[in-house]
């Protein structure tokens, strides 16, 4: 395919992807993506969504529990608090590496030894899981923690005499796998707010009122209505998104974002390597295909006169042009009937 290169110099504005950006802290990001397609900016979100890789409980090896809370319930509630996943890129997938079970290059091991000796009600907090050193930094793995008084979820409550001894292994994961491994808590995804393709059905009870039962977004001021003299379009397309990150501490938000991208970008290279851009269109695909137009019929392309075991049409795979007697159903030995 040929492209025109004749084009001005506000390509990037004018047709390349841009992306503004609004708002931004180290939890949320709201930012608009524009110049693209409908198809893109929506992969985009369910990317950042499910496929941004972080560090999460993955297995709970508990020694001790005389809690009220059953070790399942307990080990699920250790899965859901978040960890520190910078770097996380020098942590390797447990499937992709070399050690049996576990190692300091594919997990985060982390400790939990709490014990009531008081009438009082004891609280366990994220606050008293301890990281042991052995793992590619030193954040990644921590507890994050963000409430005023520095304690993180809460675990568990224990009453005089309770004890609770366990040790966490933390892994390398995604959220297509797990929830617990989700860099965001929520996404936030818009276009069109005024409602201009139609892609929305307002149903309303009240005509009267119908602005009142669908109050306008705070991004219908960056966009122009449909007039009520417009003629409508059809083959109009979005072309303007708007989206908020909102994520959970493990990852910072801007970086939620790259991440996504650089997701996109690894699934789009695996689809070239696999159509074979350099290698004639058919890259490493071993299954059936279409012919090749240079292959001069090789294999099994023949013209038609041969089995695939290389006798005439006429014959079997055992050699007969005769049927089992020895004769045609005509008393013929395998000739015309009209000779």
């Amino acid at each position: 395919m040929e492209y025109d290169h004749m084009i001005d110099g506000d390509f990037k504005d004018d047709f390349g992807p841009k992306v503004q950006v609004s708002a931004v802290d180290e939890i949320h990001v709201d930012f608009e993506l524009s110049n693209v397609d409908l198809s893109l900016a929506n992969s985009l979100r369910r990317v950042m969504h499910a496929e941004v890789p972080t560090v999460a409980i993955d297995l709970v090896e508990i020694e001790i529990n005389s809690s009220v809370l059953a070790d399942e319930f307990i080990s699920h509630r250790l899965g859901l608090i978040p960890l520190n996943s910078s770097n996380i890129d020098q942590l390797n997938y447990s499937r992709d590496c070399d050690c049996d079970q576990n190692c300091e290059r594919c997990s985060v091991i982390l400790d939990l030894h709490a014990k009531c000796t008081t009438d009082d009600i004891m609280k366990v907090y994220a606050r008293d899981l301890l990281v042991r050193q052995e793992r590619p930094n030193n954040l990644i793995g921590n507890p994050v923690i963000t409430d005023p008084d520095h304690l993180g979820s809460l675990i568990c409550k224990l009453r005089k005499g309770q004890e609770l001894k366990l040790t966490c292994i933390a892994k390398k994961g995604i959220a297509k796998e797990h929830a617990k491994w989700s860099p965001t808590a929520a996404i936030g995804f818009e276009y069109d707010p005024h409602n201009n393709l139609h892609h929305i059905d307002l149903w309303h009870e009240d005509p009267d009122h119908i602005q009142d039962e669908w109050p306008k977004s705070k991004y219908a001021d960056l966009e122009e209505p449909l007039g009520d003299n417009d003629i409508f379009d059809y083959d109009a397309v979005p072309s303007r998104f708007y989206f908020e990150v909102e994520g959970i501490g493990n990852i910072s938000s801007d970086t939620i974002v790259l991440e996504g991208v650089k997701e996109i970008q690894r699934k789009l290279a695996g689809l070239i390597h696999g159509l074979g851009e350099s290698d004639g269109m058919n890259g490493d695909y071993d299954g059936p295909r279409s012919p090749d137009a240079m292959d001069g019929g090789a294999g099994y392309l023949d013209q038609g006169y041969t089995t695939p075991y290389g006798n005439a049409g006429g014959a079997s795979a055992w050699g007969g042009g005769a049927t089992a007697y020895g004769t045609t159903p005509y008393g013929n030995s395998g000739s015309s009937g009209w000779s």
